[in-house]
């Protein structure tokens, strides 16, 4: 609350994906991939991109052990818009959870991050040689 009593809200925000000017709510993208069979739960996150500026990375944790990467990118393909298609499934035996329960975006999009940012180092590193 400011000194005007207005509420600011700061990590919502953050958990909008923009993709190529687009914005994409987690919400909507974690709606559909949880209707598919064989999912228990699941987290959307934007990951840096250099030609779209971001892209939605899913995260999910299987209820039916042959869940795999096709079967859910097909149910992307048949539920989704092009722009809130995931690029790219991560299976994961759990979420990072609050407290309370609620799967805690800001830890998967620092993980990204720091995959993002090992990637490029890695990349100028190879660039050297």
């Amino acid at each position: 609350v400011d000194e005007k009593g207005y509420v600011r809200l700061s990590s919502r925000k953050k958990d909008m994906i923009v993709v190529s000017g687009f914005n994409v709510y987690p919400n909507e993208i974690e709606e559909v991939i949880s209707q598919l069979d064989g999912v228990l739960e699941c987290a959307a996150v934007g990951v840096p991109d250099k030609r779209s500026g971001e892209r939605i990375k899913v995260y999910i944790v299987k209820k039916d052990p042959s869940l795999n990467e096709e079967r859910v990118m097909n149910f992307c393909i048949q539920n989704l818009t092009n722009y809130k298609r995931p690029k790219t499934i991560v299976f994961r035996d759990s979420l990072p959870k609050s407290n309370v329960g609620k799967i805690l975006h800001r830890v998967l999009r620092e993980e990204s991050a720091k995959e993002f940012e090992n990637k490029i180092k890695q990349d100028s590193l190879n660039r050297m040689t």
